[in-house]
């Protein structure tokens, strides 16, 4: 950083009078050769580095309870229907979370929820690896959720709203794809616990480990400033001026002092969101339409393929002991699907790597599109796997579930993410991302809920071809509603 300027160029900035123009400043070498990339501040990265682990503990506490869900049912002796209501717990805690409490980070600000959602995570972790009954548990998972739901839309705007446009794609979905490591370390975690302590209640010490390094985040957290952004909408002009230098602090120092100019319409009341707004203004509504949508048909089919893809795994490693009896049974069973889920979650991971890499050249809604269309054909050539003659039916549907969690991280599961949190004005951005993350969640709950009884009473053709049609509707309601953000400033 010693051979930056202490004069930044300014060229793609109308004037310094709004803090997205002071965080859109690119550094100049000494010989007046600009940056062709945003040089970050160590608070920059700090920022984002305390939003990538609240996507790891999301994946590590979701994928993990998959692998906990038979001890727990063991444990509490549990009917087909609170098997379902412990695996959609969560999931109907983000549902929740992500409108009730990720909207209040339009009223109290992004920081202060930032530190909200991973003390109350880590409070209902506790409760979860203490709970004496069923009742207990469902409640504390539902917290984790709702933890978990705050953190769709915060963790994206702590991070949107402090970094130049130009990189905010690839920081956040860089963010993001922590999910997926959060989920490989999950199953990870689970295998060592049961490996180490092959006990019944191996669940609880899965859940417990998340809490150390929980508590440390939570520490960093009380240190970063609030969205500058968000204090000039509040019309707190002073203190987004004192936030914006803490923001950009550089060795040089640059910028030496801010100058903001408050917004005509900023408000100490601009918390006080008006719900039919959202359905009355034009803009407002098709925002939520472009960002809710397609986020709910890809949520159909994420978790629905996320349910029934173990299964045929887990058949291709190894042989599942049927009719667990013995506590030896069960465990060697829970092993075998967390050798399974570990193979998804690698794809998982380089389809975000590929989203890192292109959203910003190729643009969201061209991902997204691309996405879901390659989500289809990947299904269909699970679905052909069927009728396949005998030799190639596993090899297909391999092959196709491969290519569906693949294209799917790439494009919606990742680009309906990243959408969300940047399609809404300042003023309403986190309850506009809250309420999309919530109305996607709603058919993962439905899936969790309703897809092993449809595969029971339809069969795999139908559902697999149930899902073609979503995902290519998906991809249709992508572009007839697109609005591509990328470059695009948030101010």
């Amino acid at each position: 950083m010693s051979d930056v300027r202490q004069t930044f160029s300014t060229a793609s900035v109308a004037s310094l009078d709004s803090p997205q123009a002071y965080i859109e400043e690119t550094p100049i070498w000494r010989d007046g050769t600009d940056v062709d990339s945003s040089i970050l501040t160590g608070m920059q990265w700090r920022i984002w580095w305390l939003a990538c682990a609240g996507k790891f503990f999301e994946g590590m506490v979701v994928f993990m309870t998959g692998i906990a869900l038979p001890l727990i049912g063991r444990e509490f002796k549990l009917t087909a229907v609170e098997h379902g209501l412990v695996s959609s717990a969560i999931l109907f805690g983000i549902l929740i979370g992500a409108t009730a409490l990720g909207g209040l980070a339009d009223r109290f600000g992004r920081r202060a929820m930032f530190i909200v959602e991973m003390a109350l995570f880590i409070a209902f972790l506790l409760v979860l690896s203490i709970a004496p009954n069923l009742a207990i548990t469902l409640i504390a998972l539902f917290g984790v959720g709702l933890a978990l739901g705050c953190d769709y839309p915060t963790a994206h705007m702590v991070i949107s709203e402090n970094i130049p446009a130009r990189a905010r794609g690839r920081m956040v979905l860089g963010a993001f794809s922590f999910q997926a490591v959060g989920a490989l370390s999950g199953t990870g975690l689970a295998f060592l616990t049961l490996t180490w302590f092959p006990d019944p209640e191996a669940w609880r010490w899965m859940y417990l480990t998340a809490v150390p390094p929980a508590l440390l985040i939570l520490a960093g957290r009380f240190f970063v400033p609030e969205s500058s952004n968000w204090l000039i909408v509040r019309g707190r002009v002073a203190e987004a001026e004192t936030a914006l230098l803490r923001l950009l602090n550089r060795r040089p120092r640059y910028p030496s002092e801010i100058s903001l100019k408050a917004e005509t319409a900023a408000s100490p009341h601009a918390h006080k969101v008006k719900w039919s707004r959202f359905l009355t203004d034009r803009k407002l509504r098709k925002a939520t339409i472009f960002a809710s949508v397609p986020w709910f048909l890809q949520d159909l089919g994420t978790y629905g393929i996320g349910i029934f893809t173990p299964v045929i795994l887990a058949s291709s490693i190894g042989n599942k002991r049927e009719h667990a009896q013995s506590l030896s049974d069960l465990v060697y069973n829970d092993l075998l699907a967390a050798k399974g889920a570990a193979l998804i979650d690698v794809l998982l991971i380089v389809g975000i790597v590929f989203a890192v890499m292109f959203t910003d050249r190729i643009g969201r809604v061209r991902l997204q599109v691309i996405g879901f269309i390659g989500c289809a054909v990947g299904l269909a050539i699970a679905a052909s796997g069927n009728h396949a003659g005998s030799g190639w039916d596993v090899p297909l549907i391999f092959a196709g579930f491969m290519l569906f969690n693949f294209m799917t991280n790439m494009g919606p599961n990742a680009q309906t993410y990243l959408i969300a949190g940047e399609v809404f004005p300042v003023a309403y951005r986190g309850t506009g991302a809250g309420l999309a993350a919530s109305f996607a969640k709603i058919g993962a709950v439905l899936t969790a809920f309703l897809f092993p009884i449809l595969l029971k009473d339809l069969g795999t053709d139908v559902l697999l071809a149930g899902l073609v049609v979503t995902s290519l509707l998906g991809a249709v309601v992508t572009w007839v509603y697109r609005i591509e953000t990328r470059g695009a400033g948030l101010g």
